[in-house]
């Protein structure tokens, strides 16, 4: 990202062995090998403690996966991740029934400060656009309900900060739940913007089970050749489906076009962020330089790019599995990285921040 230099964390050991990272158990070896002492730690810390985790990355970032797995590594029994974005999905439900919507209103009205009143504020909620922000002080009181169902574990939180004006809010926040004592930390993921880009265009959906893959990037068992329109198709591979065609959804074929505007927005956040100080931050890079690779992660730990051909005299698909290459932000050819090793660089700079609270 330009104007934040993300540290590239090497995952590479002397005596490395090679993981499935595509297999959870393999993935749960993966971690006790590259970062058991960091783990270890965390779970030591947590016996007595919390923490509340600021997720901020640009959208398709992998925030809730990268969230996932450190949960996974420390125990899942520990660890609680919620999207704002969801939260607000679920409270639209909510607002459809009759008693989900009176107890909602009644949290409000017992809870809720700010300048709107409460009519407005469920006018607002039921009126609303997807693409409307809400007003900040409902967007925390809502938040403090969430924290409320989960009781007292490690947050990840997701999609808060989300504006400008959140920013300063975030800086009380731990004050605001009742985690008085809890470390609080910004988590600022790069993903460079070609990564999303081919994310989104090289998609598909399978039009029966909604299940998502990727032609390019997270091929089925089964790739189908259409030779009238020069064309490779996913087949779907659950069984429920009966080898149905896996599908594009409308629009992603301009890939981050339509999601400008957000992103930028993202990248302000992610920037305004990592000026703060007196909060402790996790800077985690999902690509590499490709001249620096060889010395900092294993090859295994490189996303794979699919590539898909026609072998005409034996009548099928042959796929070709190579690192995928990309350019960064600042036009600077990379590889990259799977989730894995960006989680190991993410526990890694947490245990490190744990350590001196």
């Amino acid at each position: 990202m330009k104007g934040i230099e993300f540290p590239i964390y090497k995952t590479k050991v002397k005596d490395d062995r090679k993981f499935d990272l595509s297999d959870p158990e393999e993935r749960k070896k993966y971690f006790e090998f590259k970062s058991g002492k960091d783990i270890e730690d965390i779970r030591e810390f947590l016996k007595n403690n919390t923490f509340v985790v600021y997720l901020l990355g640009k959208k398709s970032a992998g925030k809730g996966t990268y969230s996932k797995m450190v949960a996974d590594a420390i125990g899942k029994d520990k660890v609680e991740h919620f999207s704002v974005g969801d939260m607000i999905r679920e409270v639209d439900e909510e607002l459809k029934d009759e008693e989900k919507r009176e107890k909602l209103i009644d949290f409000l009205e017992e809870n809720y400060r700010g300048w709107i009143e409460i009519d407005e504020i469920v006018a607002r909620l039921e009126g609303r656009s997807t693409e409307s922000l809400l007003p900040t002080p409902l967007i925390l009181t809502l938040i403090k309900r969430e924290i409320a169902k989960r009781g007292r574990k490690v947050l990840f939180i997701d999609g808060f900060p989300r504006n400008m004006d959140q920013i300063s809010y975030s800086l009380f926040f731990r004050d605001l739940i009742g985690y008085r004592d809890d470390v609080d930390i910004f988590a600022l993921i790069d993903v460079p913007e070609t990564i999303i880009d081919e994310r989104i265009k090289y998609r598909r959906i399978c039009p029966e089970c909604n299940t998502s893959r990727n032609l390019k990037l997270l091929p089925t068992s089964k790739v189908e050749y259409d030779k009238e329109n020069d064309e490779f198709h996913l087949i779907c591979d659950n069984p429920d489906c009966k080898e149905v065609r896996m599908v594009r959804k409308e629009g992603d074929e301009k890939g981050i076009k339509p999601l400008r505007e957000r992103l930028d927005l993202d990248e302000k956040l992610i920037k305004q962020a990592f000026q703060l100080h007196g909060i402790p931050k996790v800077l985690v890079r999902n690509a590499i330089p490709v001249d620096k690779a060889e010395n900092y992660v294993s090859d295994y730990e490189l996303t794979p790019e699919y590539v898909h051909s026609w072998n005409a005299k034996k009548e099928k698909v042959e796929t070709e599995e190579i690192p995928w290459t990309i350019e960064d932000d600042e036009g600077v050819k990379s590889y990259s990285l799977l989730a894995p090793p960006a989680v190991v660089s993410f526990i890694g700079q947490l245990a490190d921040i744990l350590r001196k609270s």
